[in-house]
């Protein structure tokens, strides 16, 4: 049986997204890009853009039939800028509605987390997570924009640990 994660990283400028699925010990990415607001635009603008546009991409999904059985979205770290962590984190909260809304589980991985599953060490530099994504996910090129390629990493992730955290649940 084929299990589908949307991953996502999130973003208020640029949000990746990447759609993986895992049939058996194989994967295969189906889908990836980033979905992009301008900073002109009026703040609330942008979160509406970030929601309408994912929604739009999980209708296609459903339409050509690799709906998600669930979605992966990375928890967020920040040093010392609270401003822009304070927009993410809105930006964040508007894929999780998205995720309510269409009744998908969230997993929730550290950035050290995704570094793990995907590299074999959680200090793992964004290179090499994208070169691994690119070998795990059979890919000719590394994946483009880097948000993308983390969305991939984050998707790829949730599936590594979607039965644990299922059994953990129970």
């Amino acid at each position: 049986m084929a299990l589908l994660c949307l991953g996502v990283d999130p973003g208020l400028a640029r949000l990746g997204y990447g759609l993986v699925r895992q049939s058996g010990s194989s994967f295969q990415a189906l889908a990836f890009g980033c979905v992009e607001t301008e900073p002109g635009m009026v703040f609330t603008r942008r979160l509406l853009r970030l929601y309408e546009t994912l929604g739009e991409r999980l209708e296609a999904f459903r339409l050509a039939g690799c709906s998600p059985d669930f979605m992966c979205v990375e928890r967020l770290f920040f040093g010392r800028n609270i401003t822009t962590a304070e927009f993410v984190w809105q930006a964040r909260g508007v894929v999780l509605l998205l995720a309510a809304q269409w009744g998908l589980d969230v997993l929730e991985p550290k950035p050290s987390q995704v570094k793990m599953a995907v590299c074999g060490t959680g200090s793992a530099d964004k290179t090499q997570v994208q070169r691994m994504v690119q070998r795990l996910l059979s890919l000719d090129n590394i994946p483009r924009p880097d948000d993308a390629a983390d969305a991939l990493a984050v998707a790829f992730t949730g599936l590594a640990y979607y039965g644990y955290e299922r059994k953990t649940r129970e």
